[in-house]
């Protein structure tokens, strides 16, 4: 009664059991939608579980200090922060929202840390007064961070954003952080005892690269050790270096499903014969005079190297300099390496389930299929949600009627069309029949939901999993979840 959206060229998703589990009992999904409205998200508490283990046990196999803290940015379920406690790693927080809500669920001094783009006072007294880290990222930061310090009587425990690695002879650029080339000087100018910002204790340096390299990584790490090095030769107890996130992980069952897919949409966009998106949507790839120009504008979906590998990949790597592996050169300075994911701690932990609400053909004669959702409630940076759905039949069908479609959603907008890529279905949905999107949980539900047209936010289930036949009442509502 189920089937996974089969489209021209497959993309098919890495599933877990616990998302098969409630493919197979529509009356439990039919149950939560009812109560909790279109969309619902559900959260799998013992995936996300797993996934914190599988960090640790990489980091563990090296014989390193190191500390994971959960980006609580990719997803702002109340459930997922508890659950990051109970597994034993800390949480990210980067908003005064964050921050107080994640204390109120059981963060502290040691498992939270603040690493927000836009920092206030309000912010920063809250973290001053628990004691939690402050990761600073320019001088204004520092001489907001000794004010309120100074005010309230207390040091502030901070960690200094770098950035400005220099990598195969090309300066990286971001946007944040003090420039490598100026970190040494600025706080063994500013920073310490008798010094203008008296009441900042460094602990350490912080550092977040765009994109997925792990060889920058592994420069980066190499600079950032070299500059604590002579950061403790200048007095300061400096002991951690955090490589942010943007780790790698993999959505895809299939390598060649995932080329297939790139290299036939390209071809439809230069030969102007586009049946595989919605109006010939080329997801970044344009053609110009006869060339093709542009690139894919997705999250990467198909990674060989991924979570562990990745990290892995980024440890192993050698130092031309003194021989040794960034593992090794962490060991041997007895540097704490921490890291920041999100997504890939939020692999296999979520599904987003929307109903039916109707069915038409427009202008072109295409099928479109109105889902009691909007492109908000699924949505991040890519240009599309490159896995394929599943659709939730209320009866048996047998594959041989196919019809292609399009999900649009609620907006008024021409462009909230939910996929852009064609789908094609056994048959035509029935209103009041459910599709599920498979793997939501990092950067989709949340990152750019809004309320327009007043619309009410997706309700956010907890599901802690269970031996026990499914039921109704295993499901939380993240909404009730209490903060102390």
């Amino acid at each position: 009664m189920y089937c996974k959206g089969k489209p021209k060229y497959q993309l098919t998703p890495k599933t877990s059991g616990w998302m098969h589990e409630l493919f197979n009992d529509q009356a439990v999904v039919k149950g939560l939608v009812e109560r909790y409205g279109s969309p619902i998200n559900i959260h799998h508490l013992p995936s996300f579980n797993q996934n914190c283990e599988n960090y640790k046990q990489v980091f563990e196999s090296y014989g390193l200090k190191y500390r994971i803290f959960y980006a609580r940015k990719a997803n702002k379920s109340k459930g997922l922060v508890k659950q990051a406690f109970a597994s034993s790693i800390g949480v990210d927080t980067a908003s005064l929202k964050e921050l107080e809500q994640s204390l109120a669920l059981g963060g502290n001094a040691k498992n939270l840390v603040l690493t927000a783009a836009i920092k206030t006072t309000p912010q920063i007294e809250l973290a001053i007064e628990k004691g939690v880290p402050i990761i600073l990222d320019n001088e204004d930061e520092c001489v907001l961070t000794q004010a309120v310090a100074k005010r309230m009587g207390k040091k502030a425990n901070v960690g200094f954003r770098i950035s400005g690695f220099e990598v195969d002879e090309e300066k990286l650029y971001s946007r944040f952080g003090f420039d490598v080339d100026d970190v040494i000087d600025f706080v063994s100018s500013y920073v310490g005892e008798h010094k203008t910002f008296d009441m900042l204790a460094v602990t350490g340096l912080h550092f977040h690269l765009d994109g997925y390299s792990t060889q920058q990584r592994s420069v980066s790490l190499i600079a950032s050790i070299n500059i604590i090095s002579t950061l403790k030769e200048k007095g300061y107890p400096v002991s951690f270096i955090d490589i942010g996130g943007g780790i790698l992980m993999n959505y895809l069952e299939e390598e060649k499903e995932w080329l297939a897919f790139n290299e036939n949409l390209k071809k439809a966009v230069v030969e102007q014969s586009n049946n595989i998106t919605f109006n010939d949507n080329g997801l970044g790839f344009r053609l110009e005079e006869g060339k093709l120009r542009g690139k894919l504008n997705t999250y990467p979906f198909f990674n060989k190297i991924n979570k562990g590998s990745f990290i892995k990949e980024v440890l192993d790597y050698m130092d031309d300099a003194s021989g040794l592996s960034v593992a090794s050169l962490l060991r041997e300075n007895d540097i704490e390496i921490r890291i920041e994911p999100g997504r890939s701690l939020l692999d296999q932990v979520g599904m987003t389930v929307a109903k039916v609400i109707h069915r038409k053909k427009d202008a072109k004669g295409q099928w479109l299929v109105g889902l009691e959702m909007n492109m908000s409630q699924m949505m991040s940076s890519s240009a599309d949600f490159l896995l394929d759905p599943f659709m939730l039949y209320n009866s048996e069908v047998e594959e041989n009627e196919n019809v292609d479609v399009f999900f649009t959603g609620a907006y008024c907008l021409e462009r909230d069309v939910l996929l852009k890529r064609k789908m094609t279905l056994p048959r035509l949905p029935a209103i009041g029949e459910y599709v599920a999107f498979v793997n939501t949980a990092g950067y989709m539900m949340h990152f750019f939901e809004t309320e327009a047209h007043l619309f009410e936010l997706s309700t956010n289930l907890i599901f802690t999993g269970s031996n026990e036949k499914l039921s109704f009442f295993q499901f939380i509502d993240d909404q009730k979840i209490v903060l102390e």
